[in-house]
């Protein structure tokens, strides 16, 4: 199979979808690799390194998009890209299609076989493609809340952690998944008085154990999610629904109630946010200021730290790829349901149930077209 790797053209995103270590394993299996130049130089890999790997580097990204069967990329096609995708190609990557009803209408005009990482589910309900960067999301979260909460950034002035004889942040986070968890890692570490909520109770006395008197858990209802995002100075919202639109959970009343200079980071705008009055923003404009509340809504927030990032993917991301590779797309998702999951539109049809529920499409199951 020919494998193309464009480089990223999403504002200020650093990572790449295959490292020189992956390449290497698709080359010595008998596969081509494409290249753009300088994809890799935001992670700090040079075009020597895929050289090396056996990779062919290709000065642009419409002869990338060209000479592929199968791309694989980190984020969704932008606009700009569409017009780059060929007729029943492949591409491989991060869709969250519920946010951007015009790219799953180019991905069924082009009959594109569009395989979502965060689709790719396994029987636990765990999403592993998409843990690697829901845990550098998680962290990151806190990272920006902080220094949002700064004054000069807009926010109240509070230190995460205070200091003897002064009262901490509240730190409230809307879901206890991978994001959720590992938010609460960086803001217990900080020294944040921290709230978890969540609706699933197994999850609640998972986190309750791992974290004992460190965090608070409580079940998410609307009276809960009412009282503590009123009392927090720090909101991250963290609620995942594989394939669909993030509720809202926070509404516009809600933002309009809360302190002067508080401050909401939703790490769930990719799908759409489950904070009413957030929109995605970019690294180069990251915030915006709702009733007085500071908004940070960066779309790709594991771009900022690209080289972490990107081999973290990498090591999840590699084995699906290599078995499209190895059998072709319609053996490798008739043998493993995991990765069918992954699927979100095919022939001209919606084969993901969630993505199709959300955008208000016909939803087909994928094993009626793959036969």
């Amino acid at each position: 199979m020919k494998i193309g790797v464009p480089a990223e053209i999403k504002n200020h995103e650093y990572r790449v979808g295959m490292i020189p270590a992956s390449v290497r394993e698709y080359t010595m299996r008998g596969h081509q690799v494409f290249v753009q130049r300088g994809a890799g130089e935001g992670s700090a890999i040079p075009d020597s390194r895929y050289i090396d790997a056996g990779a062919t580097i290709l000065e642009t990204a419409e002869e990338v998009w060209k000479a592929a069967d199968m791309i694989v990329k980190v984020k969704e096609p932008l606009a700009s890209e569409y017009d780059l995708m060929q007729e029943n190609q492949i591409i491989y990557t991060y869709f969250h299609l519920a946010a951007v009803p015009d790219l799953a209408s180019a991905l069924l005009e082009k009959n594109v076989a569009a395989v979502a990482y965060e689709t790719i589910q396994l029987p636990d309900g765990r999403l592993p493609l998409l843990e690697p960067m829901s845990e550098v999301a998680g962290r990151m979260a806190i990272q920006v809340g902080a220094r949002c909460l700064e004054r000069e950034a807009g926010g109240k002035g509070v230190l995460l952690g205070g200091i003897p004889g002064v009262q901490r942040a509240n730190v409230v986070i809307l879901g206890g998944g991978t994001v959720g968890t590992n938010a609460a890692k960086m803001a217990v570490g900080m020294g944040a008085n921290v709230t978890i909520l969540d609706t699933n109770l197994a999850r609640l006395r998972y986190l309750d154990d791992v974290f004992g008197n460190g965090i608070q858990t409580l079940h998410s209802n609307a009276g809960t999610v009412s009282d503590k995002v009123l009392e927090a100075d720090l909101v991250v919202g963290a609620v995942l629904i594989a394939g669909a639109k993030a509720p809202h959970l926070v509404t516009r009343e809600h933002i309009s109630q809360m302190q002067e200079g508080s401050v909401v980071v939703d790490v769930s705008v990719d799908q759409g946010g489950c904070i009413a009055t957030c929109h995605p923003t970019t690294h180069e404009n990251p915030t915006y200021v709702v009733d007085g509340v500071v908004h940070y809504c960066v779309a790709n927030m594991p771009g900022a730290v690209a080289r972490t990032s990107t081999f973290g993917l990498n090591n999840t991301t590699l084995r699906y790829g290599l078995q499209i590779a190895e059998k072709g797309l319609v053996r490798a998702l008739t043998e493993d349901p995991n990765l069918r999951l992954g699927l979100n539109t095919y022939q001209g049809k919606t084969t993901h149930e969630a993505v199709a529920e959300s955008l208000e499409l016909e939803y087909t199951p994928a094993l009626e077209l793959l036969g």
